[in-house]
């Protein structure tokens, strides 16, 4: 019998998939067998349209554990028997349908992605996107959304320590919210989500399972969505104090010798779960659905396999050992269950109280298509690129009124009032703490300490995704190094709108070349990271958003940098350039472009080989002692980043020079690879010593001092009113 459009539509599936799910198959696919492979084809699970692209990505690195896509995260070594596992993962659609529990389980299942490894979480940071905060809807969600990710952070005990967060109308129907995790591992104590031998039982643990969440992965991450009431049903419902215990329970059970895989139950649920780890297992798995502890009454074997119910995850335990793991979950007051084994095979079977319901290859249901696509360049694109910037007006008001408006504008403006919501002193680890350009750890035990990032400017994407992402990679790395930290490794959260269409197959292509490029240049690899597709609403893409989460390595922690000026009469110096002022260039796809005039255009531009000797240089000046304080030029321009040491510092600035004509470009472009410093006088000289010996060009071009800014005779803005903006700026805009 020929299946529904209805039916196919409902679980995200073509009919060309479908037909080929009967070739492969031999046969028409049971019910059970479609909502399996609906899940499991689904983009959210099976990468149809990136995974050929991600193959090309650089993965190699001295420092790798464990490869991208191999496990639930990637993971660094660290040396001194310490390593870290990390990712980032989206939770946008749930979010813009029910912003608090969309955003709070999207903590939650990138914190179990961490801890099925066998590291313990450390840290968090979020990545958000919302329309224009002036817009009641906007509102709710952003409200909504915060309060998810510092409840289940808060609750859960875990610091939030950074991230970043963008608004553009672009986003206005459709969110981004993407959340990372970061884990420490000891010792080697890494775990494997696969089970070792025929015969290990698998055990599922942890929340009982209900229809909430139910067609997650296939009906909202793996299509575009317009009528969101009717998808409520497909959000999951997160219980933070539960996912607290879960996690001690589930590192003190890989102690155990019985206890040989330990994998997440995320996006579509067992049903993912169970299959993935017997594809990495190499063998088959007998399911027994009816041993699924259930929270409600007359759910089928569908309903109970395709659940997303949160707080579970899956152990496999070698069979003559489980009573140990029982008798662990039960002093956690945790269930633990065993509903299934592994055994020699191909196929996963599934029984219901002795009867089997489906006996499917394991490898039909997880070799998802692979669709590839040729990238042609839209001409709309062509013509942003050419357009004539320096047609742009300068502004009638007076630079200091712009650069006031410029410091309180939503993309700008401290984030203090976010940030304030999340505990990032928990766990008595937290250096750096959020507001500045990275966050900083300390490893207990050891001198050493981490840097972490999250960066991706969309609009710059949309207009170059090539070299967009690029600049993402860049910059997320300038965020580690004007703290002093190497940068070790990335991950990525790629967002994007419909890869079915023309225009976004070639972002796609383009932006998964440009961070290629830029990872390779500067020698790190791509660990981990999630794709999020059909990001769109009322039929209109968002902006190509490649998030990149950054992680470096500062061998003392102490040795580190923070954004603020400390000391009068300290000067201020510009690394990456010979000039204190932006050209008419820098304004492509600027802030203040989009701001002031609203309009996104122009070419933006990186010289790749100028950022890692910039960035290099600045590494070496702070672990030498010259920097009193490192800051990185992007958002805003040179003039946003004095203001924002500035403020941050508590002390004014003088700039020698005076902006000029075009001081609009001067202030605010956005050049890439320049690095805000302040040195004592007596580092000036060496400071000019490394920069020489590293060819970086230098410039300096003020003194830090004063109660005010001033840019050359004409310029000068009380550096009250500059902080009143910057700090006060987010919180009106986001008033009703």
């Amino acid at each position: 019998m020929t299946v529904s459009k209805e039916t196919l539509d409902e679980i995200a599936l073509s009919r060309s998939e479908y037909e080929a799910i009967v070739e492969r198959l031999g046969r028409e696919p049971e019910p059970l067998e479609l909502g399996l492979f609906g899940a499991l084809w689904s983009e959210h699970c099976g990468y149809k349209h990136t995974k050929a692209l991600l193959r090309t990505l650089p993965s190699s690195s001295k420092r790798l554990l464990v490869a991208p896509g191999a496990e639930n995260a990637g993971v660094i070594d660290l040396g001194d028997g310490l390593a870290v596992a990390f990712k980032i993962e989206s939770h946008n659609h749930p979010s813009a349908i029910e912003p608090f529990e969309g955003a709070a389980t999207g903590v939650g299942g990138i914190i179990r992605d961490i801890f099925a490894m066998g590291a313990r979480p450390i840290a968090l940071l979020n990545s958000l996107r919302f329309g224009q905060p002036d817009n009641a809807r906007t509102r709710y969600l952003l409200n909504g959304v915060i309060g998810g990710i510092s409840s289940y952070g808060n609750c859960i005990g875990i610091p939030d320590v950074g991230g970043e967060i963008f608004f553009s109308d672009a986003y206005k129907g459709n969110p981004l919210v993407n959340a990372m995790c970061i884990g420490l591992i000891e010792d080697g104590k890494m775990a494997s989500a696969s089970a070792k031998e025929p015969g290990d039982l698998l055990l599922l643990v942890g929340a009982d399972t209900g229809r909430d969440g139910i067609h997650g992965a296939s009906g909202l991450a793996s299509r575009s969505f317009e009528d969101q009431a009717e998808m409520r049903s497909a959000v999951q419902v997160g219980n933070p104090f539960l996912e607290k215990v879960l996690i001690e329970a589930c590192l003190e059970a890989l102690d155990l010798p019985g206890v040989v895989g330990l994998q997440d139950c995320g996006a579509a649920g067992i049903t993912s779960a169970a299959i993935e780890m017997a594809e990495r297992s190499g063998m088959g798995l007998k399911l027994l659905i009816d041993e699924v502890p259930r929270r409600e009454e007359g759910m089928t074997p569908y309903e109970v396999m395709l659940s997303e119910s949160q707080e579970r995850m899956l152990l496999a335990v070698t069979p003559g050992k489980e009573g140990p793991v029982l008798d662990l979950f039960e002093k956690w007051d945790l269930d633990a269950t065993i509903i299934g084994e592994f055994e020699l095979g191909e196929n996963v079977r599934i029984f219901d109280n002795g009867v089997e319901l489906t006996s499917t290859p394991v490898i039909i249901l997880t070799d998802a298509p692979e669709y590839k696509f040729i990238s042609v360049k839209p001409e709309w694109l062509t013509v942003l690129q050419n357009a004539d910037l320096s047609a742009v007006p300068v502004p009638s008001e007076s630079p200091a009124s712009v650069l006031l408006k410029m410091l309180a504008a939503p993309n700008i403006a401290s984030r203090f009032p976010i940030f304030r919501q999340y505990d990032y002193h928990v766990q008595t680890n937290t250096v750096v703490e959020p507001g500045g350009d990275a966050a900083v750890l300390r490893l207990k035990g050891s001198k050493r300490g981490i840097a972490l990032s999250t960066d991706c400017n969309g609009r710059i994407c949309y207009l170059d995704p090539e070299v967009g992402t690029a600049i993402a990679v860049a910059e997320a790395c300038r965020n580690l190094s004007v703290t002093g930290a190497v940068p070790v490794a990335l991950t990525d959260g790629l967002n994007f709108g419909n890869p079915e269409t023309p225009d976004v197959q070639f972002q796609l292509n383009e932006s998964i070349a440009g961070m290629s490029r830029a990872a390779e240049a500067f020698g790190i690899p791509i660990v981990s990271g999630n794709a999020s597709m059909y990001n769109q609403s009322a039929g209109k893409d968002i902006y190509p958003t490649p998030i990149i989460g950054s992680l470096g390595l500062l061998e003392d922690v102490e040795k580190h940098s923070t954004a603020g000026f400390k000391s009068k009469g300290d000067v201020i110096v510009l690394l990456g350039t010979d000039s204190v002022w932006d050209d008419i260039d820098g304004l492509a796809g600027s802030e203040y472009l989009d701001f002031i005039h609203r309009k996104v255009e122009g070419q933006p531009k990186l010289d790749l080989e100028l950022e890692i000797r910039t960035q290099a240089a600045c590494r070496e000046a702070i672990a030498s002692g010259l920097v009193a304080s490192a800051h990185d030029v992007s958002d805003g321009g040179v003039a946003i980043a004095i203001a924002e040491s500035a403020v941050i510092g508590g002390i004014g600035a003088t700039i020698t020079e005076g902006p000029g004509d075009r001081w609009d470009a001067a202030m605010f472009g956005e050049s890439q690879s320049r690095i805000l410093l302040s040195v004592s006088q007596e580092n000036l000289k060496k400071l000019e010593a490394v920069t020489g010996f590293s060819n970086v060009p230098m410039t300096v071009i003020g003194t830090v001092g004063g109660d005010s800014l001033s840019f050359g005779d004409s310029i000068s803005v009380p550096l009250a009113e500059a902080d009143n903006a910057w700090k006060n700026g987010f919180s009106l805009a986001t008033s009703d």
